[in-house]
């Protein structure tokens, strides 16, 4: 039978079939820098509490890191027989250095060895994301400072509500990924506890030092209870929940881009290198990355209710089901990175057809608000105001007209307080200019907002 390091209770070798179903090798082999990693803060540490010898630790020092370089140099064979990549490190280790490596795994089960792997990998995953979410927001800033003066009609229920500045537009697009890249700094808080030395599930009997392995490794936390160390998966399902929002907020951003570009509203132009073509319709210039990323949204939300179902009725504390945690895990972080990636890439090759947008804010009625609230700054109880634009749109759609070109007669008929001035108060620049509340789309709201986004980002 094939050497296991746990067959010596068992009295015939593991069926082939049941290696292959159980194997997990080729999901977990991209731990192996952190399993490496973690076995060599893991035997400093035994050295140093006088477990092991500082010439046996040194020993499995150079084995690991010949194992690491002989993984990246492509050279490293796998076998589901190792079930996952911890045997595998361990058994190559065994077999370049002899006896000694079979002292590496002494105070330490699989159990906190995995936990250990994807804590490490999700540290450093989660500041890939950062970085890019970060990237991601200066994009959208400069792309909001270049369009900082130009108007297009914003939108509720999709259909045209009242004119906003386009870098307005954008900046709501910086605030959602503001809040993403919140989450999932706060996330790193969670992620960043050491659990090795908590054992299969109850500590262990050796006197090791669990909190100079977690110096080492560079956590902030060691993990408080034996138990939960092993078992717990909330950090994951935290970052894939994280995740999910990012993928939706990439989703809403698509779907106005898809809008945007379409010949209906003719509002964008993305670059070709961005875009494909139809295999029968020359013509077509299609917005394939927005339409992706909005597809890819379903499979981390997939794979986030993959999580909750793992689990979600499983006992304390580590039980097998739990290997089914890398799969969606992995798959989350690949979908999220690349669509960073992608979005990094095409949104500052985005044409933005501003007098399209100009003039989409022109019909509508897009002004109606704003004579509503002309009103109300007479006297008319908004409510009140609010019935008589209402009956003047009636009144400008049956003479196919905006409400801009009703004349004043036309306009005094649904209330004598309707004067000349009117006519300023419905132009689009000055609807925008006078919403300057906190927060608001004028000019120096925007500008303001600009400015805390730079400070925000250290762009200046």
């Amino acid at each position: 039978m094939s050497e296991k390091p746990w067959d010596g209770r068992f009295q015939e070798s593991t069926d082939k079939a049941v290696e292959a179903f159980s194997s997990s090798i080729q999901v977990d082999r991209r731990l192996y820098k952190q399993d490496i990693a973690g076995s060599v803060a893991h035997c400093r540490m035994l050295a140093k509490q006088g477990i092991i010898t500082h010439d046996e630790a040194e020993q499995m020092v150079r084995g690991l890191e010949k194992i690491r370089q002989d993984i990246e140099d492509g050279c490293f064979a796998y076998s589901d027989s190792l079930e996952d990549i911890h045997m595998h490190i361990e058994s190559a280790l065994t077999r370049d250095i002899g006896e000694v490596a079979k002292k590496l795994h002494t105070a330490r089960s699989r159990n906190d060895q995995v936990a250990l792997d994807i804590r490490l990998y999700l540290k450093e995953v989660s500041a890939d994301v950062i970085a890019a979410l970060s990237e991601l927001q200066k994009i959208l800033v400069t792309l909001a400072e270049k369009h900082q003066d130009r108007v297009m009609a914003g939108y509720t229920h999709l259909q045209r509500a009242q004119p906003v500045l386009l870098s307005h537009h954008l900046l709501a697009y910086y605030e959602m990924f503001k809040r993403d890249r919140e989450r999932f700094e706060d996330g790193l808080k969670r992620i960043d506890v050491m659990p090795l030395g908590s054992a299969a599930l109850a500590g262990t009997t050796y006197p090791i030092d669990r909190h100079e392995t977690a110096r080492l490794l560079g956590f902030s936390r060691v993990s408080a209870n034996s138990m939960d160390s092993v078992s717990d998966r909330d950090f994951i399902i935290e970052f894939t929940a994280a995740a999910s929002l990012c993928m939706m907020h990439f989703s809403r951003l698509s779907e106005e881009l898809i809008l945007w570009s379409s010949s209906e509203f003719g509002f964008i132009v993305i670059a070709d290198a961005f875009t494909t073509g139809s295999s029968i319709m020359p013509q077509k210039k299609n917005p394939d990355i927005p339409e992706l990323v909005r597809g890819k949204t379903g499979r981390v939300y997939g794979n986030l209710m993959a999580l909750l179902t793992l689990m979600k009725s499983l006992p304390m504390a580590y039980n097998r089901d739990m290997q089914e945690d890398k799969p969606p895990l992995f798959d989350t972080v690949d979908t999220l990175l690349a669509c960073l990636d992608i979005y990094c890439r095409m949104m500052p090759n985005i044409t933005f057809n501003e007098k399209t947008m100009a003039r989409a804010t022109e019909t509508g009625f897009i002004n109606a608000t704003d004579l509503a609230d002309y009103l109300a700054a007479k006297g008319l109880p908004f409510r009140d105001a609010h019935g008589v634009v209402g009956r003047a749109v009636a009144f400008a759609l049956s003479q196919n007209k905006e409400l801009q070109d009703l004349s004043v007669s036309d306009l005094q008929t649904f209330s004598p307080l309707i004067e000349g001035d009117v006519y300023q108060v419905l132009a689009t620049r000055t609807i925008i200019d006078r919403r300057t509340s906190f927060g608001g789309t004028a000019g120096p709201c925007v500008a303001e907002a600009l400015l805390a986004a730079r400070r925000e980002l250290g762009m200046d």
